[in-house]
């Protein structure tokens, strides 16, 4: 990052700049959880979440908390990812963590997504990798998201949700085959909606 992190040039001109980035999008159940974080011009060690351990993520989740000017949790439940699709349940997720923030932003820096916003924004892939506010959002989305499928896994034991988390890995595909889909998993999945049917249908 010779010429320096993303939002540099915002700090620049004395903008409070909110980092956002999600947890959980690509995921076959649970939900999608969007971090906001403002933090203050400086140089920080935080990194993409996905290329962090848990116990790197928990311990900078905290430092986070610490350093930062305002940070939120933004989240789209799974009815809502099966009604909106994707893309405007992250969205939501996103307004959500934004309307949360203790202090509101003068502009943005997301991974890719592109927010409806009338604030200067800065959407470009891999933003996790060249923005550490970014980075600190994605560190507090992904930490949040696994506490919440650890308790998942709590309540719909045999997924193995506190492992893999609600992607779609080997185990998980043959828990769906043994025991259908759970009320937590997303019915617009491909591999979700042609697993047979076991569980209750959600009210």
């Amino acid at each position: 990052m010779a010429e320096g992190p993303l939002e540099a040039s915002f700090w620049r001109k004395g903008l409070l700049v909110a980092g956002l980035d999600e947890a959980g999008r690509g995921a076959w159940a649970g939900p999608i959880v969007v971090g906001a974080v403002v933090l203050p011009p400086g140089e920080y060690p935080f990194r993409d979440s996905k290329l962090l351990s848990p116990k790197a993520r928990e311990r900078l989740a905290e430092k986070v908390k610490e350093v930062a000017l305002a940070f939120a949790l933004g989240v789209a439940e799974v009815e809502e990812v099966d009604r909106l699709g994707v893309l405007k349940a992250t969205l939501l997720a996103a307004e959500r963590a934004l309307l949360s923030l203790p202090l509101a932003p003068e502009a943005l820096v997301t991974d890719y997504l592109a927010l409806s916003t009338p604030l200067p924004l800065l959407s470009p892939p891999k933003a996790d990798e060249k923005s550490p506010t970014v980075a600190a959002a994605s560190i507090l989305a992904k930490v949040h998201r696994d506490r919440i499928m650890a308790e998942l896994d709590r309540l719909y034991p045999g997924y193995g949700f506190a492992r893999h988390k609600g992607y779609g890995t080997p185990e998980h595909q043959e828990a769906l085959l043994a025991l259908g889909p759970s009320p937590v998993h997303r019915r617009r999945f491909a591999p979700v909606a042609q697993a047979p049917l076991r569980f209750p249908e959600a009210p």
